[in-house]
């Protein structure tokens, strides 16, 4: 081990080609060849435009968390409010903001960045960012939601009662999952875990800052 901290950090390959195999709905496969090591490698991988999730926690401690069907998985799973980031430009805050609008019909007084993750790194490039929201309140209206969100449960469930239900493995959603442990943990050390909201997110591929 180093002294050094213990974090993922940008490794930058000549990519000598690239081509998208695969144009879908709502994200595409690429395949790459890069140089690694001496040696040419070929890639294919999920190009994806990342997302974020918001774990919204009222004054009681308790998430606001949804239930809908999720097609590839047979399952309505719980989740927490998310989406794309698929709006050209568009900052993911403002993303989240709208993401918690559209799908709980809720706004937030008070925001942090909460986690990150990459939900795949082996075999696609999406990184999620989860957020902490509080200070809410109710839209003036409901959000009209179509398609698999036309019927959306919602419950407000204690931190607690949520971070039994992570451990007991009877909920599997990624973004619920990450984000429940961290906001356990996170409390537990007066959420001094916490980064502001406007936060640049450099280990997001499309949003990287190079030199």
């Amino acid at each position: 081990m180093t002294s050094s901290p213990l974090e993922d950090v940008p490794f930058a390959v000549e990519v000598t080609e690239t081509e998208r195999v695969f144009e879908g709905r709502v994200w595409d496969i690429r395949r790459d060849t890069f140089d690694y090591n001496g040696s040419s490698i070929v890639r294919e991988y999920t190009d994806h435009t990342g997302a974020v999730a918001v774990l919204a926690l009222d004054d009681e401690d308790r998430v606001l968390l949804i239930r809908q069907y999720r097609h590839p998985v047979g399952l309505r799973e719980w989740e927490l409010p998310a989406g794309l980031l698929d709006v050209e430009g568009e900052d993911p805050l403002v993303a989240v903001q709208r993401e918690l609008e559209e799908e709980a019909d809720l706004r937030a007084t008070e925001w942090d960045v909460l986690a990150e993750f990459a939900t795949s790194p082996g075999g696609n490039n999406e990184v999620i960012r989860v957020y902490l929201a509080r200070g809410l309140s109710a839209t003036e209206q409901a959000f009209e939601r179509t398609e698999e969100e036309a019927d959306i449960e919602v419950a407000w469930v204690p931190l607690d009662d949520a971070l039994d239900a992570v451990l007991a493995r009877r909920v599997q959603n990624p973004s619920l999952v990450i984000g429940v442990l961290a906001a356990h943990a996170s409390r537990a050390r007066d959420w001094s875990t916490l980064s502001p909201a406007d936060s640049p997110w450099d280990r997001h591929p499309k949003l990287r800052q190079t030199p």
